[in-house]
């Protein structure tokens, strides 16, 4: 067993070569030590100013992007989630998180880091297989996403998608 400066600085150098999440169960078979010594080595990583991105998937290192990022407001049912998903990758964008607003926390933030419809069709087994209550459901299926795309005409087609899905959540919805 590595000691854990050195076990650190591997995950880190691990997160900077790696294209897709690294999971922290991964790292803890790799490493020989328990998941939740991984999951603090990253928490101490991050205190200290490394830029890591937890997803459902595993970590990633957060990377600057030359890409337009916008939020759009969105209401739909469970059952729609990835329909929704599909619509936003399919016309150009990328999810980055999800956003509801909370009575008591205020705004909670879920990192969603999803680019291709397999991230999606994954995301939503996942979430299936888990059984557990999006974040939408908090809030009648009222929320926020932040994408990132390539053009405005990129986020033109993702808003007529959705919209015509009436799944953008548009004036008419609360006028």
């Amino acid at each position: 067993m590595i000691d854990g400066e050195k076990r650190k600085a591997d995950i880190l150098a691990a997160l900077q070569q790696a294209e897709k999440p690294i999971s922290a169960t991964s790292f803890a078979k790799k490493f020989g030590v328990s998941r939740q010594i991984v999951v603090g080595d990253v928490a101490l990583l991050r205190a200290s100013g490394e830029r890591i991105i937890a997803t459902a998937r595993g970590y990633l290192l957060e990377r600057e992007s030359e890409k337009l990022i916008s939020k759009l407001a969105v209401q739909h049912t469970p059952e729609q989630t990835a329909e929704e998903l599909h619509t936003i990758i399919e016309h150009g964008g990328e999810m980055i998180d999800v956003v509801v607003e909370h009575p008591l926390y205020g705004e909670l933030v879920g990192g969603l880091h999803l680019v291709t419809a397999q991230d999606v069709d994954t995301f939503v087994k996942e979430a299936e297989h888990l059984n557990v209550t999006l974040l939408s459901e908090l809030t009648a299926g009222i929320h926020l996403h932040t994408i990132a795309y390539e053009s405005l005409a990129d986020l033109t087609k993702i808003k007529q998608a959705l919209s015509e899905k009436g799944i953008l959540y548009e004036e008419k919805h609360h006028s």
